[in-house]
């Protein structure tokens, strides 16, 4: 009989991003925009950040060759996840299969993969612009999302799209404080 051992971080992956594509699951996160958002794609890009285990050590080599201090994965997943925040694409990726199947592909492995890859060699300041930005982008939408007359998202309520801004600027606020707790009492590359 087959024990599944959650010390190893490629099957909890598997099985995260197979309990994902389970209709009723995803159905349930994508009856709003703000599961969508907050929990669906987060946990892709949690799946993706748990897969550089499964990489062979050539491959690996490969491309941390290509990723001098983790800059170029920063890019790819800094490019990939802007693509994922229009509300468009959010629409699509709900009503059309295929855009849905990129999504299910494209968020692990250009999101969280790139994101893994990258953090364990990015700087000290390379860490802190990635978080000021990413602090920056929760503030960004999230007042977009609150103050928006209309709604944004044809898939989605007005009511949504407006908790959904709430949300996104108490997360803003949240990284804020704990970014200022680890410069005041802490560091960045301290575990």
């Amino acid at each position: 009989m087959m024990t599944l051992s959650f010390r190893h971080p490629v099957r909890i992956a598997a099985l995260v991003y197979l309990a994902l594509m389970v209709p009723p699951l995803r159905q349930l996160l994508e009856s709003s925009m703000t599961t969508q958002m907050l929990l669906q794609i987060p946990l892709l890009i949690g799946v993706g950040f748990l897969l550089p285990r499964a990489l062979p050590a050539r491959l690996q080599d490969i491309i941390s060759g290509c990723n001098h201090q983790g800059i170029a994965g920063l890019l790819l997943a800094s490019v990939v996840s802007a693509f994922w925040m229009l509300p468009l694409e959010l629409d699509a990726s709900v009503a059309d299969p295929l855009v849905a199947a990129a999504k299910y592909l494209s968020v692990p492995l250009l999101i969280g993969l790139p994101l893994a890859l990258s953090w364990p060699r990015m700087g000290f300041i390379v860490k802190g612009v990635f978080m000021l930005e990413l602090t920056a982008t929760f503030f960004r939408l999230g007042w977009l999302y609150l103050i928006w007359p209309g709604r944004l998202c044809n898939t989605y309520l007005l009511d949504d799209q407006q908790r959904l801004g709430q949300y996104m600027l108490w997360i803003g606020g949240a990284l804020v404080l704990g970014i200022s707790v680890k410069l005041l009492w802490g560091r960045f590359d301290s575990k």
